[in-house]
């Protein structure tokens, strides 16, 4: 029997490592295994490498080198800095600003903190899936010493007005943080721009391995450290340095960053996704996220009448995703759609497609016939 061709949809959820990252990677791999704190030649030879992709990280957010430590990835930059100002600025208050469409690596760790002391709040966004800042600005306490707010939603694509909430942010002395995860090497970013105190990245979103990320902290900031241990990552961040997914993830954002106009071939591909299915369905789609201001390669429609996971498992051939839950037959709505309040119903119809840097308009066809006869 003939191999059925396949058709990766879920860019969102985790990228291919990019063949110039793997090939960055490979001598790393192969030969340079020395630890970066060693003196000698093997450990020069690692040191250098994470050195240079700090640059090449830092480039594309516009900062400065020293600015940038590596992680994990996303989940532990946010840690980082949640648990790290709450620790280190207790004294001055306990109270965060959150929106209601955050991660799970954000909304989690504001729920620990509200256990050990924190009073959390968070604010609501618009059908769109939009915070409207003067709702941030609404929610400030003399107490509030941290506001994070995603740039970007991994769900439905919006992206926030971090530019106008960061302003607030600073006429009110208070630090602010945004997880970019989604959002770097798809938009341009400049952390001064975006008066950002704080930014996370993850490696996998971005055509990198899974397991590096970054996270920027503003020069002249110093926060309590989630991992202690030896110095590394100037005091920052212990644990010996991951010179093989620092340099993929160096490479990943040079490459990014290089390539930031074929996001403008990607969102064409996405609209002609969005115009033939609205050609074809008519009223029984509808867009989730802001028409306007979202992911240049995001698309999260609601089938109407029918259940976005139903539809995805009749047309195996389609990786996409759907943020709703299944649990003993009953459909749980996506606590991000239902932030937005999305009809219930509706939302229960709800799948993303989200595309990516070897997206095709070959593809997309082959996608839009397995649609049309999964529904």
């Amino acid at each position: 029997m003939k191999k059925l061709k396949q058709v990766y949809l879920d860019y969102n959820a985790s990228t291919p490592i990019a063949p110039e990252v793997r090939e960055a990677m490979l001598p790393f791999l192969e030969k340079h295994y020395g630890n970066p704190s060693a003196l000698h030649f093997e450990g020069v030879h690692g040191k250098r490498a994470v050195e240079n992709a700090r640059k090449q990280v830092s480039t594309i957010l516009k900062c400065q080198p020293s600015e940038m430590i590596f992680t994990s990835g996303g989940s532990e930059s946010n840690n980082h800095v949640l648990k790290g100002v709450y620790s280190t600025f207790r004294q001055k208050g306990n109270h965060i600003i959150t929106t209601t469409i955050e991660h799970p690596s954000i909304i989690n760790p504001c729920k620990y903190l509200e256990s050990i002391g924190a009073k959390v709040t968070y604010v609501r966004v618009d059908h769109f899936g939009r915070v409207n800042p003067n709702d941030i600005r609404a929610a400030i306490t003399k107490e509030t010493i941290l506001i994070s707010v995603m740039h970007s939603n991994n769900e439905v694509g919006t992206i926030q007005p971090i530019k106008e909430i960061g302003e607030i942010a600073k006429e009110h002395d208070i630090l602010f943080h945004t997880d970019a995860s989604q959002s770097v090497g798809k938009v341009l970013l400049d952390v001064k721009e975006l008066n950002v105190d704080f930014l996370t990245i993850a490696g996998h979103k971005l055509y990198a391995p899974k397991g590096i990320g970054a996270l920027y902290i503003r020069e002249g900031i110093d926060i309590e450290q989630l991992i202690h241990g030896a110095g590394h990552e100037g005091g920052k961040r212990a644990g010996t340095e991951n010179v093989v997914f620092a340099v993929g993830l160096g490479k990943a954002c040079e490459v990014g960053n290089e390539s930031m106009e074929q996001n403008e071939h990607v969102r064409a591909l996405r609209d002609y996704f969005w115009q033939q299915l609205k050609a074809h369905f008519k009223d029984m789609v509808t867009l989730n996220g802001h028409p306007e201001y979202r992911l240049p390669n995001t698309l999260n429609i609601n089938f109407t009448k029918r259940i976005g996971q139903d539809i995805l498992t009749t047309i195996p051939q389609l990786a996409a995703s759907t943020g709703s839950a299944c649990h003993s037959g009953e459909v749980t709505l996506s606590p991000v759609l239902k932030a937005m309040g999305v009809n219930e119903e509706e939302g229960k119809g709800a799948i993303r497609f989200s595309l990516g840097r070897y997206s095709t308009k070959e593809e997309i066809d082959y996608a839009l016939s397995l649609i049309k006869q999964g529904y």
